[in-house]
């Protein structure tokens, strides 16, 4: 593979979540990280997943749409501004249409690429890109990517779709050797620290941007590995103990209680609130709690809101899924390395994570451990912002990690 300018294809989500604008720095970051670096970049989203309805369409009840043009339009008006507009290519699997570069041209790049990037192993079909001399596989979900190949039944699809790279890597610090085929390499989010200004007004109130349950809890060696719910609900208590700080938490209505993880070591007070109303949806239990609730598409929907959020933001207050913390996977969030990017320090839950703590990131594990994390943020709060975006500059700094990402697939 040439070690000077590359021709590099990113996967991503971006065109697949136009209200979600976490899920598009995700993606872009890479990008156009990579591009600035002096690489000839591409982006291909060939997930396989339709576009859906926020709303359910006309009938209430149809969730897929069948004219992807917001999507695209979304897209390109994400991948413009950084030079990226006629970059991208975008497969709609309903009718399985090609968007973006032509026939032609998408062919072309495919053969000639040193290098593919599938970030959160979003391509449905990787072998169709086998002629391209390195294809890399980046982990953002730890421990539940390793539990499913490590599972005996099932999972078929995803191992198939995973064996086909050539270097794996994972945003997890701890992940043991749990595939015979593979040797994972660490590496961090890039991020785009120009992007994330710490000198931006902020409000006096912690925030953090989340799911309740984004996908079944996996069952191993007869554990279950859950999802926030899980951990959340050991620290509803917290705004009543940190009073007068405001806790705010951006949340979707999604609420798959099927899904959700029963927990005896609850509170009292939870257990019974939980117990008095089970289908209590996640917003209801965070306000009944006293936290701040706040709906993610009209706060920090698309691109530019996402930021202005974290921006406004005094700092972020967040719990891992449960996964995450009870396999001890060492991963930290992408959203809080750009809280990090801002100047904004985070207070999270421990995931034994190895980055310096104390100072701009603080870790607790405990409801007493996160209610003095809160308070010491809040006592030293000009030391701890400073030591965020130095942390971000140390630690996440775009061209860091992709050269060192890049010397490592090499």
């Amino acid at each position: 593979m040439k070690t000077s300018r590359l021709r590099i294809i990113v996967t991503g989500l971006i065109g697949q979540h136009p209200a979600l604008g976490g899920v598009a720095w995700d993606y872009l970051q890479y990008a156009v990280g990579l591009a600035r670096l002096g690489h000839e970049v591409y982006y291909f989203e060939d997930s396989g997943e339709w576009p859906y309805s926020l709303d359910g369409g006309p009938a209430g009840d149809d969730w897929v749409l069948r004219d992807p043009s917001a999507n695209l339009a979304h897209l390109k008006a994400v991948l413009s501004p950084y030079g990226l507009g006629d970059h991208w290519a975008y497969h709609f699997p309903l009718k399985s249409q090609w968007f973006g570069l032509s026939h032609r041209k998408r062919r072309e790049v495919i053969e000639t690429a040193d290098l593919l990037i599938n970030v959160s192993g979003t391509l449905k079909r990787p072998h169709d890109y086998r002629r391209i001399p390195r294809l890399a596989y980046i982990d953002s979900d730890p421990v539940f990517t390793q539990i499913k190949l490590s599972l005996q039944r099932g999972c078929k699809k995803f191992k198939k779709r995973f064996h086909a790279h050539d270097v794996y890597f994972t945003f997890g610090d701890r992940i043991p050797a749990t595939d015979s085929h593979c040797r994972w390499l660490t590496t961090r989010q890039p991020i785009l620290l120009s992007e994330w200004n710490p000198s931006a007004t902020r409000r006096e109130t912690y925030t953090t941007v989340m799911s309740w349950t984004s996908y079944k809890p996996l069952m191993f060696n007869r554990r279950r590995y859950g999802q926030k719910d899980v951990e959340f609900k050991r620290f509803l208590d917290l705004p009543g103990k940190v009073s007068p700080i405001e806790l705010e938490v951006a949340v979707g209505g999604g609420h798959h209680l099927n899904w959700q993880t029963h927990d005896p070591s609850l509170p009292p007070a939870i257990s019974d609130l939980l117990e008095a109303k089970p289908a209590m949806t996640p917003v209801e239990l965070l306000q009944r709690t006293g936290w701040r609730v706040v709906n993610p598409s009209e706060v920090c929907g698309g691109l530019d809101r996402y930021r202005r959020y974290i921006e406004s933001s005094k700092g972020e207050w967040s719990v891992a899924k449960n996964g995450y913390v009870a396999g001890r996977s060492g991963w930290f969030s992408c959203r809080s390395a750009c809280y990090l990017a801002a100047g904004r320090p985070v207070i999270v839950q421990d995931t034994g994570f190895q980055l310096p703590r104390g100072e701009g990131i603080v870790a607790f594990s405990t409801l007493e451990e996160a209610t003095d994390a809160m308070r010491e943020v809040e006592g030293n709060y000009t030391k701890h912002a400073k030591a965020a975006r130095d942390l971000a500059v140390e630690y996440f700094d775009a061209p860091k990690v992709l050269r060192s990402l890049i010397d490592a697939i090499g």
